[in-house]
């Protein structure tokens, strides 16, 4: 048996023997002995005693001996009783107890532990929690259980709140059990140790190092473990920060990866305790109470540790670790034992205990804190020498002052913008200033010198590495009065101390006059100097930036009582960044009255996931949230030689996690897969291997064989489901290996198998083949959920009952974020969205803008649908015949069909034409009744609009834009108004009525038997120009003409062009102008080949044409423009009468067209 595994031997040993006594029988640990009622008196201390009975000695629980515990001398919060347990020991809760037979019980306290007695460290039972609660009287017992346990052998108790009408009268006890402890001091220079494990076989792929360290410098290598290959990791502190780093090679000039970093203040002289835990490839790193989760290289199994042996030729840091290791454990074995007992290398200075130098701490906490000492004796040589050590968060705060006798002057130095200032200041006026050093207030500690000798004054930051300053002053610089250090008493604002600065808020340490550092705990007796609000012997400089607890990314920085989060381009605000700047979805870009365009999207609200640009599309019945790739346009392919197969891969604009979420988060996700082939097959036949296959799903992807508009595994394309293939032998198009250009297109819904990854094709390397393929963006609709991604419930409850008793929701809605009163719904609070006479509809999740009433289309019933006629084009609607309206009307909902005597019309359009005479809107009825609308010339620079409703004339010089409504009673009354002009009335008196409504023509008339000569040469004439939102009380015939001609009763003759002609423009900028020509509906048929945007050899040539038709399309506008300047006029007809409108039931119109923002004024546009 080799020595290694004797010693192994011998640790289990003593562990199963520990077990066998602190343990119960449930198996957990037993750690509650009483630790204090078997200590002698001496190991009792207290800042003070009320008398020789009343002394710490007799401060034990249930204890009656003395004055029945102990009592200082003065009530105050400068009072602690210390506790020495004699060796480092784990403490798990305390029980303090009043003074026997007294009013003096103490209600709250603070515990402090230490391992030397001096360089106390607070507890804190939570980051914000310190204090502990204490007594109601002065028998009770009162237990506080540490949430983690302590570690020290000095325990002191600081009384912060008493009995209002007794004094601090104080009993304890302590509970815990003994503590293990196997520690090692190196020196910061040459000293290591090195572990060169033996090869023990072992099947586990899990490696744990635990440490605790105590660090008395801020960087060093704590411990380095290589692996195989060359791999090493190592565990570095640097600047009170610990870093884990990944090396390849063990030099400090290899190159490093940091793989985390965790901890803050780590230089503060306390343990802290470090755990590595290895599974495969996963390794955490745990300091203290914070666990970062990492990803090392897998190869990186097994390890052998070792401590940086020579600080001359350091592996991997500039300088070596300095300070203490307790309990250095591999997978359960304490190296450190091993090493006591020769097992492995010991290299330098290195002795297995932890010798601490005593460095006395004292911390300024608030506004009144203050440090008085006196400054050089009178013995001391002309001049001053004074030194300290400070650390702090603050920007800005006096560190000393103290007056100059001889000159009436006094000397300030302070931080102001994180830097050292001294400034000599007399009589209202500075009359020297220094400044040295910069990002002071960096948390770290950093020296000051203040020297003046032989009329040099000089002032130093880090022993000269942050900075130097010195002058010159021609006055002698002495520090013979009194020294103030943080602050003033308020006593002293008009005497011997004055501060016009921040007070300072951290700690100092190192202080020294002439060269002698003060004593601080002669200060703290009360011996030397003064003092209010100080920490004596302690450093409580808190980092709340570590852990962070800024979210999302932000940056936190901090002051001495508080952080703040700067949330700038993180898109999320609030104190810690947690609220979402950005909707979670495109639904609700919607209802906040945005169209379409590019949007941040945050899926998850304030969830972890990052937000992410996407453009959203409003322009149809869902709104779609779109997320494109590197390649969504049609891309052609041609054989290559030596190519079997073309495979690419798309990356997306969104993150993975992204992605994921906004799939499953969506009601309904969907792609575009299309194949255009010539003679190039896709998938074969259901028992062959596919030629061509795609890989889509989360992560990389799975392979699919299956095409667009086709079910998962099917093996089929949209054809093959369909039964519509061009060989119905195959079930895709492009299997039937023709040499005409088909395609196999179609939509992938499966939300499992989305976003496509890549796209691989194989049958395009025979002569003859070609192919093109395309890969759509991802589009997504629906409801994107909740951050837990849960569906919440979206709706109203009401009569909600629970065990029978009525609950009055409305009362607990009122208090309950993100639930109101009542049920409002989605078009209560976004119906005005709705524009144009559009109808809102709710939606389970949403609301929708119904623009079948309106002569308005888009997301909001905003967009404007134009038409640009020429001479010979017209559009007809044809209205229901009499008798079957007679014999429908019960059932016909339009004011238009159910009444055969109509009240009044309603006639609205917006037009721009620089023809006179013109016909604008001519309406017929079966009776032979008729109504035009129409342009008379009238003179060189003037036209009139006319009515004539049973050809009697009605006319009036019209300039600018009209609105007319007809009512049908024996008196006929005519409203114009021209655009927001004031409105004009005319009455006519006729007989007759207009009755049963056939047609309504817009341009050219081609049926004019019935006409009179004028009107018929007028209505050959046509219209050329631009027409605009026609509306004929409901019914808008241009809608129905560019939108559903194949389901509404138009007929459409000549050339008419859809344009933007109506609008001023569009303020989206991610909307285009679609232009569509609609002649008579018929067209040639191209060859069925492909527009790839792939081929592009012709793109300069492309350029250039476009360049020179832009140049004439310029300058024909240009010299157009004068002409066209005075001819273009628009008129605008807007209701007079509201007239009920309802659903037709002939047609209904969807917001198709793209949404675009109408500008409200335009000085050669008119509307009626």
């Amino acid at each position: 048996m080799d020595l290694w595994t004797k010693r192994t031997a011998g640790i289990i040993a003593r562990v199963a023997l520990l077990l066998s006594c602190s343990y119960g029988t449930t198996g957990e640990e037993v750690c509650d002995s009483g630790l204090v009622s078997n200590l002698p008196p001496s190991s009792f201390r207290s800042s003070s005693q009320l008398s020789s009975s009343h002394a710490p000695g007799f401060a034990k629980l249930n204890k009656r001996e003395g004055a029945g515990g102990w009592s200082p001398l003065v009530s105050d919060r400068y009072q602690w009783l210390e506790v020495d347990l004699g060796e480092r020991t784990k403490i798990t809760a305390v029980a303090t107890q009043g003074r026997y037979g007294s009013s003096d019980w103490l209600t709250s306290y603070l515990l402090m532990f230490s391992d030397t007695g001096h360089n106390w460290k607070q507890y804190r039972q939570e980051d914000s929690i310190g204090s502990f609660p204490g007594n109601s009287n002065a028998d009770s017992v009162v237990q506080n259980k540490l949430q983690q346990p302590a570690f020290a052998r000095f325990l002191r108790l600081i009384p912060l709140d008493w009995n209002p009408n007794g004094r601090i009268g104080l009993r304890l006890e302590t509970y815990g059990c003994p503590y293990t402890s196997e520690v090692v001091s190196f020196d910061g220079g040459s000293s290591g140790l090195a572990f060169r494990l033996s090869p023990v076989p072992r099947k586990t792929s899990r490696e744990v190092v635990s440490l605790k360290f105590k660090a008395l410098r801020n960087s060093g290598t704590l411990l380095q473990a290589e692996g195989r290959d060359g791999l090493s990791l190592s565990l570095e502190l640097e600047r009170g920060k610990l870093f884990l780093l990944l090396r390849r090679g063990g030099t400090s000039s290899s190159e490093s990866r940091r793989l985390a970093s965790l901890g803050s203040l780590l230089d503060d002289q306390h343990w802290h305790h470090v755990v590595l835990e290895q599974k495969n490839a996963h390794l955490n790193l745990t300091v203290d109470k914070h666990t970062e989760k990492v990803q090392i290289p897998a190869e990186f199994n097994h390890w052998d540790i070792k401590q940086v042996l020579d600080s001359q030729k350091p592996i991997v840091s500039k300088r070596n670790f300095h300070g203490c290791l307790e309990n250095l454990l591999h997978n359960g074995v304490n190296l450190i034992e091993l090493a006591k007992n020769n097992d492995h290398q010991v290299t330098g200075n290195v002795t297995f205990s932890c010798a601490e130098p005593v460095s006395v701490a004292v911390t300024f906490t608030g506004p009144q804190s203050f440090l008085q000492l006196p400054g050089a004796t009178a013995s001391s040589s002309g001049g001053v020498s004074l030194g300290f050590q400070f650390r702090t968060w603050n920007k800005a705060g006096l560190l000393l002052t103290f007056d100059l006798p001889q000159q009436g002057g006094v000397v300030w130095l302070y931080l102001s913008e994180a830097r050292l200032r001294l400034q000599i200041h007399k009589g209202g006026r500075a009359l020297l200033e220094l400044t040295a050093g910069s990002a002071l207030n960096d948390g770290q500690w950093h020296s000051v010198d203040v020297t003046s000798r032989r009329s040099r004054l000089m002032i130093s930051v880090d022993k000269e590495e942050g900075g130097v300053a010195h002058a010159n002053p021609p006055f002698p610089v002495t520090a013979g009065g009194q020294l103030f250090f943080g602050g003033c008493p308020a006593e002293y604002h008009s005497q011997d101390c004055e501060n016009p600065f921040d007070v300072f808020q951290g700690c100092m340490r190192l202080l020294a006059v002439d060269n002698q550092l003060v004593d601080l705990i002669t200060v703290q007796q009360r011996l030397l100097g003064n003092y209010s609000q100080l920490q004596i012997d302690m450093c409580g400089i808190i980092d709340r930036c570590s852990p962070s607890r800024c979210e999302h990314g932000g940056r936190c920085s901090q002051s001495w009582t508080v952080f703040h989060c700067n949330c700038s381009d993180s898109g999320y605000s609030g104190a810690t960044c947690h609220s979402a700047v950005y909707e979670q979805s495109c639904e609700a870009y919607k209802h906040n009255g945005n169209t379409s365009g590019h949007f941040y999207i945050d899926v998850d609200g304030s969830g972890p996931i990052k937000p992410q640009l996407v453009y959203c599309n409003m322009t149809e019945e869902n709104t779609w949230m779109v997320m494109q790739h590197n390649n969504t346009e049609l891309t052609r392919l041609r054989p290559s030689a030596g190519v079997k197969q073309h495979s690419v891969h798309f990356q997306y604009s969104a993150q993975e996690e992204q992605l994921s979420a906004a799939i499953s988060q969506s009601e309904h996700c969907e792609q575009e897969l299309s194949y255009h082939c010539r003679k190039s097959r896709l998938l074969n036949t259901l028992e062959g291997s596919p030629f061509s296959w795609w890989l889509g799903g989360p992560g990389s992807g799975r392979i699919q064989t299956y095409w667009g508009g086709a079910h998962p595994g099917s093996q089929q394309c949209s054809c093959g489901l369909q039964g519509d293939c061009v060989d119905q032998q195959h079930y895709c198009n492009c299997d039937a290996d023709r040499m005409e250009w088909t395609e196999d297109s179609g939509l992938l819904t499966h939300k499992e198998s989305l976003p496509v990854r890549s796209l691989v094709l194989g049958d395009i390397q025979r002569p003859g083949s070609e192919a093109a393929y395309r890969v759509g963006p991802l589009r997504c609709h629906g409801d994107s959920g909740t951050a837990s991604r849960q569906k919440g419930f979206r709706g109203c409850i009401r009569s909600l009952q629970l065990n029978g008793v009525t609950l009055d929701l409305e009362e607990r809605a009122k208090i309950t974020p993100g639930v109101q009163p009542g049920c409002p719904g989605h078009c209560s609070s976004y119906g005005s969205l709705c524009q144009n006479q559009g109808r809102c509809v709710e939606r389970t999740n949403s609301f929708h803008c119904d623009c079948s009433l309106s002569a308005y289309t888009g997301v909001f019933c905003q967009t404007e649908v134009s038409v640009s006629f020429k001479p010979g084009s017209s559009v007809s609607y044809t209205f229901k015949e009499p008798y079957e309206l007679s014999r429908n009307s019960s059932a016909l909902p339009s004011s238009i069909y159910s009444d055969m005597t109509l009240r009044g019309e309603n006639v609205s359009l917006s037009f721009r034409t620089n023809q006179s005479p013109a016909l604008l809107l001519y309406v017929s009825s079966y009776y032979r009744e008729h109504l035009a609308l129409l342009i008379n010339k009238n003179g060189e620079e003037d036209a009139r609009l006319i009515v004539l409703p049973f050809f009697n004339p009605l006319h009036d010089k019209l300039k600018q834009h009209t609105t007319l409504s007809l009512q049908h009673t024996k008196l006929w009354k005519y409203f114009f108004q021209i655009d927001q002009n004031a409105r004009e009335d005319f009455n006519l008196t006729s007989d007759g009525e207009f009755n049963a409504v056939k047609s309504l023509v817009l341009g050219r008339v081609h049926e004019s038997d019935d006409f009179d000569p004028d009107l018929a040469r007028l209505a050959s004439l046509g219209f050329a120009g631009c027409l605009s939102v026609v509306q004929f009380n409901t019914i808008s015939p241009l809608k129905a003409a560019l939108l559903h001609p194949d389901t509404s009763p138009v007929v459409i003759n000549g050339p008419l062009v859809q344009s933007n002609c109506g609008s001023a423009g569009s303020a989206n900028p991610y909307v285009e102008e679609n232009t569509h020509h609609l002649s008579d509906q018929s067209g040639s048929v191209g060859s069925g080949q492909p527009l790839v945007n792939a081929i592009r050899t012709d793109s300069a040539f492309i350029g250039g044409v476009i360049a020179v038709a832009i140049f004439v399309i310029v300058t024909a506008l240009a010299i157009t423009a004068r002409f066209l300047y005075r001819r273009k006029e628009t008129y605008r007809n807007q209701e007079a009468k509201e007239v009920k409108q309802e659903d037709s039931q002939d047609f209904s119109f969807n917001n198709q067209a793209d949404s675009q923002n109408i500008s409200t004024e335009n000085p050669k546009e008119f509307f009626i």
